[in-house]
């Protein structure tokens, strides 16, 4: 009985394992097609990322849509533009994909009503410096509808000012969320100041 026993689990055992070789056989091809589909997939995706990164151009723009701005949409177009501001995007392909909003002041203002009073005494005393227009960019609000645009607007501004004559510092008024943190820490501002309702971060400005 025992004989029998032993011979019978030999048989099983024999055959779970041819069982467990034709599978491990059947699905190795189909895990290494899927591994090489992946590979493709990765590598356009990269190619696609590079290409609009390498491509994609600084513009001043005259408008936004402004229900895209996920900081301050209750800013429209005639604020972001009076008195010597500028809307600047991130063109690619005849799209915007990014988008950043800047006044110019004298100060660095804490909320965005200091930042209206600001931006207008420094563009009221312009009239007797050649129309130029404060010393410090304030960027108010950025938003991406790209990956890597959030990124990208930064470092194309960040270049534009190091090559201005008038302007020397580049701050934020941020609002006073882990976002804004983790996005502005990540692209190697530092937190300066943090107010009532918002947070001030800086980009060094080496000329």
């Amino acid at each position: 009985m025992i004989e029998i026993f032993k011979t019978v689990k030999k048989k099983l055992v024999s055959k779970y394992l041819k069982q467990d070789n034709l599978k491990k056989k059947r699905f190795k091809p189909r895990i290494k097609a899927r591994i090489r589909k992946n590979k493709q997939i990765l590598t356009k995706n990269l190619d696609n990322f590079f290409d609009w990164i390498k491509g994609a151009e600084l513009v001043e723009l005259k408008e936004c849509n402004t229900d895209e701005d996920p900081v301050r949409p209750e800013l429209d177009n005639n604020f972001r533009r009076n008195y010597g501001r500028k809307i600047y995007g991130v063109k690619f392909k005849n799209e915007i994909h990014a988008v950043m909003c800047f006044a110019y002041t004298n100060e660095i203002p804490k909320s965005v009503d200091e930042l209206d009073k600001l931006s207008q005494d420094a563009y009221l005393q312009s009239t007797l410096r050649g129309q130029i227009v404060g010393k410090i960019a304030i960027a108010y609000t950025v938003w991406s509808k790209k990956k890597g645009g959030g990124k990208l607007i930064v470092k194309e501004v960040f270049k534009k000012i190091k090559k201005s004559n008038h302007l020397n510092r580049l701050v934020t008024l941020s609002p006073l969320t882990d976002m804004a943190y983790k996005f502005h820490s990540k692209n190697g501002a530092k937190l300066i100041q943090v107010n009532e309702t918002t947070q001030n971060f800086e980009y060094e400005v080496q000329k």
